[in-house]
């Protein structure tokens, strides 16, 4: 193949930017893809930072939200699933290093680096020409020795066209080695791109916060300075750890905090537990064990700004102990609703909803907040577990059996159904 030898429609550089954009619109592991109208801005870019899989986004219409999940070996393999973090906190993190990239000081040290990287080229290519000039003038001089030669002296014929044949294919490698270093080398902006450039990284923070502006746009804004993104999640911590990889090489590194679950989850649980036993034992309040927490810089999951008297009560060590302004001593075998309900592993508002029902022996405080004291023994806890337990659907099933029993002419007592300790409501 000889290319650029006729008319073409496109040129080859052309071309070859079709080749590797088609490239990366496939739908595959190894490549990004093509840009979709969701509101994930890093999808295709993700890549597992334990594994090295390439994540996929979910998106909850129930939440409002999305997530970018490592399930790769889930599906393919039936392992459990590596990693799955909200995608909210690492979005808006690169966009930060996206907006910082694009001010005018970075493209100023951006332009000049890659003005030096041109000088540097200059340099290569003009040490290639004089390479390809000494090829070109050695194949030149075996030529006309092999036209200097007698036909007579056949030996000394052979012996010149073969060294002019050599010569000959070092040129040709040589410049075949001169087009590959050719292609790989990247383009200079000339003088009115990178003024335009100039006059975009100005208003590029207002721009990229524009109603006009859609997530499609700001994903290919990405993928222009953004090569591969590598998160991994710390345990099961807050903690995500975020590893840019810009388009020339280099990498920027930092930690994303993510909402999560539950207080245990927290990195810092053990050091805030500490605290609030501490607060405890001092006999301070809910409120004022807060505001000491607040105050610590420590902050509660779930994306809590601060700590408040309700969170802390909810706490495992002080919901027996701490109450908004004063203490109470509970009974044996007795438990605050919601301690209950996390013993035996199900929401409090479902335990709530049992205790409406009369399925629960229970009690309210006498001062105020007048929460709801719940009796249970070891032997009501494991039963209240089991019950938890049971498929979904199975009271239904038993309430449109016990129907049909009244229908053809015995009517069972409803209610006795649901005192007894098996048709307990999940």
């Amino acid at each position: 193949m000889l290319p650029d030898r006729v008319p073409a429609y496109i040129s080859w550089e052309q071309y070859e930017r079709h080749l590797a954009q088609l490239q990366a619109n496939r739908a595959r592991a190894d490549t990004t893809g093509v840009v979709r109208e969701g509101a994930a801005l890093l999808t295709g870019l993700l890549v597992c930072g334990r594994c090295g899989c390439r994540l996929a986004v979910r998106y909850r219409e129930a939440l409002r939200g999305y997530f970018y999940s490592c399930d790769r070996r889930q599906v393919e393999y039936g392992e459990a699933r590596c990693q799955e973090f909200s995608g909210a906190c690492v979005d808006a993190y690169v966009s930060e290093q996206v907006l910082r990239a694009l001010e005018p000081a970075a493209l100023e040290l951006s332009l000049a680096a890659a003005q030096h990287v041109e000088r540097e080229r200059a340099d290569l290519e003009r040490l290639w020409q004089q390479r390809l000039e000494r090829a070109t003038y050695e194949a030149e001089r075996a030529r006309r020795q092999y036209d200097a030669v007698e036909p007579e002296n056949r030996l000394v014929a052979r012996s010149l066209e073969r060294a002019w044949e050599a010569k000959l294919a070092a040129r040709q490698e040589l410049e075949e080695a001169y087009q590959r270093f050719t292609a790989t080398q990247s383009r200079l902006l000339p003088a009115d791109e990178q003024a335009a450039i100039r006059a975009l990284a100005a208003d590029m923070p207002a721009l990229w916060q524009a109603p006009a502006v859609t997530a499609a746009d700001r994903k290919d804004i990405i993928r222009q300075v953004v090569q591969q993104v590598a998160v991994a999640v710390q345990g099961e911590s807050e903690r995500v750890h975020v590893r840019v990889t810009w388009v020339g090489g280099l990498q920027t590194e930092g930690w994303v905090l993510r909402p999560v679950g539950r207080f245990s989850q927290l990195s810092y649980y053990g050091a805030l537990r500490a605290a609030i036993d501490a607060g405890v034992a001092a006999g301070l309040s809910a409120a004022a064990i807060a505001d000491q927490l607040n105050a610590a810089g420590y902050r509660p999951p779930k994306r809590c700004e601060e700590f408040h008297a309700h969170s802390v009560q909810n706490l495992p060590q002080c919901r027996r102990h701490v109450v908004a302004g004063h203490s109470e001593r509970l009974r044996q075998d007795e438990w605050w609703l919601t301690d209950l309900a996390h013993e035996v592993d199900m929401p409090p508002v479902t335990l709530y909803q049992w205790l409406r029902r009369g399925w629960l022996t229970a009690r309210r405080e006498e001062q105020a907040p007048r929460r709801w004291i719940v009796w249970a023994d070891a032997a009501e806890v494991a039963r209240l577990r089991t019950l938890h337990q049971r498929p979904i659907g199975e009271e239904m099933r038993r309430r449109w059996a016990a129907r049909v029993v009244g229908v053809a002419g015995s009517s069972p007592d409803l209610e006795s159904l649901h005192n007894t300790p098996d048709q307990y409501d999940c």
